[in-house]
């Protein structure tokens, strides 16, 4: 694994599942601070801006000179337009070392299905396997995604 991974092996389901791109679940201060020493560009945070949080994450990434992005995938009110939101935001993050997000990795592993798919060109079982191994654990969110993903035009 890389030493972005490895500034964060202590996250909860915590994968590399692209180069350079480290996803899990919600990560402590001190683990954005080691994640930005060890090269880390951006957070991507796909929690609910309601849910409760054990620190201000904007700020401490902010202050630590990282980009913040949210794109919330709230629990029970996903779509496919979520998905198309998570996807262009993947596909803006080409490039840069990137810790996507949520409080399990449930919601970001399954996110990046449809990036793995059409923009990787992963064939669908091994899109599902990568996601599964980081935090996948909704067949609800696995289902969506890969639908949304079967009828996107690359």
């Amino acid at each position: 694994m890389s030493r972005l991974f490895d500034a964060v092996a202590m996250l909860p389901n915590a994968a590399e599942p692209v180069p350079g791109w480290v996803t899990g679940g919600q990560p402590t201060e001190k683990q954005v601070q080691d994640f930005k020493a060890a090269g880390g560009e951006v957070v991507v945070d796909n929690r609910d801006p309601m849910e409760p949080r054990p620190f201000d994450e904007p700020s401490v990434v902010r202050a630590a000179g990282m980009e913040y992005i949210s794109v919330p995938i709230v629990h029970g009110a996903v779509t496919t337009d979520t998905m198309k939101q998570m996807r262009e935001t993947l596909q803006r993050l080409a490039g840069k070392k990137a810790l996507l997000h949520c409080s399990s990795g449930n919601r970001t592993s399954a996110a990046l299905i449809p990036y793995l798919m059409v923009d990787k060109k992963m064939e669908e079982e091994g899109a599902v396997d990568v996601a599964m191994r980081g935090g996948l654990r909704s067949a609800e969110l696995m289902e969506l995604a890969v639908e949304y993903a079967r009828g996107v035009t690359p």
